[in-house]
């Protein structure tokens, strides 16, 4: 029961949250990859990866996303 009421929070809005969770997380790894990355600098506990998508290059860290993912859901259930 506990989990449930934290997962789904009062209105049992928590899907929506994670989602958007999801998104702040995309865009922060997004943002610090093309900073850090177009620098040179790839390696490091960041884990900067090169992504190629059709002649166009992208800088992606799986790292930034889940931890910036995890600490936007953490801040909109304290929101509630």
């Amino acid at each position: 029961m506990a989990a449930r009421s934290m997962i789904g929070g009062i209105n049992g809005g928590g899907a929506m949250d994670f989602i958007k969770a999801l998104t702040f997380g995309a865009i922060l790894s997004a943002v610090i990859a093309l900073v850090i990355g177009s620098q040179g600098v790839n390696s490091g506990p960041l884990a900067i990866q090169v992504v190629s998508v059709a002649e166009a290059k992208a800088y992606w860290s799986w790292p930034v996303f889940f931890g910036g993912s995890g600490l936007a859901f953490a801040l909109m259930l304290l929101q509630r």
